[in-house]
């Protein structure tokens, strides 16, 4: 038996996103964001309210980094979600987060973030009514701490322990038992030509 929710966009896993950018002094920020997603090949869209520190720095620099919440940050990553780099000015310093320059774009990376995209603005959307500034952007680069990748270079995500949010107001690991194989199991269903 099904039951209707209602208008809520239910897509899971969501994973917990953390976007750094620098202010107009060169100041790191880092921001927990629950809107996001892959937009494209090389694209990624997320979607913050107006008035967040965040916003005004990537309209400022058209640049940001984008990295995955983990199981070993979880409560610094809540903690930057919940204090706005607008009134604790330390908060980067409060998380336990150490920051560096990212290589290819004007944002910050943070060393304990094992996997961070480095993203260029393409577009930009604000809608003040809905409190709604959307942003996509163009992955430049993906940096990697080697601790979380496979004997082929490839990330493992039994190492990278992303975590997700859910709807019941947690925070979970996402799964890292493998179930299938891309682009194979699903031939065993294509018919013969000619059967």
């Amino acid at each position: 038996m099904r039951k209707d929710l209602g208008e809520k966009p239910l897509i899971y896993p969501q994973p917990v996103l953390l976007v750094g950018t620098y202010d107009a002094d060169g100041v790191p920020n880092l921001m927990t964001a629950a809107w996001g997603c892959v937009w494209g090949f090389k694209e990624v869209e997320i979607n913050l309210s107006i008035d967040h520190k965040t916003s005004q720095n990537i309209r400022l620099h058209k640049a940001f980094t984008l990295s995955m919440a983990t199981q070993d940050v979880i409560t610094a990553a809540d903690y930057v979600g919940l204090v706005s780099g607008k009134k604790v000015v330390d908060k980067i310093e409060q998380a336990g987060f150490h920051d560096e320059p990212a290589v290819h774009v004007y944002a910050p990376l943070f060393r304990e973030l094992p996997l961070t995209l480095e993203c260029k603005v393409l577009t930009m959307y604000q809608n003040e009514k809905k409190d709604d500034f959307r942003v996509v952007g163009e992955v430049v680069n993906a940096s990697v701490d080697e601790a979380i990748l496979d004997e082929n270079g490839v990330v493992d995500p039994a190492k990278l322990k992303a975590v997700s949010y859910a709807p019941d107001g947690h925070y979970y690991v996402l799964c890292a038992e493998k179930v299938g194989h891309a682009f194979q199991d699903g031939k065993a269903l294509i018919k013969k030509q000619g059967s």
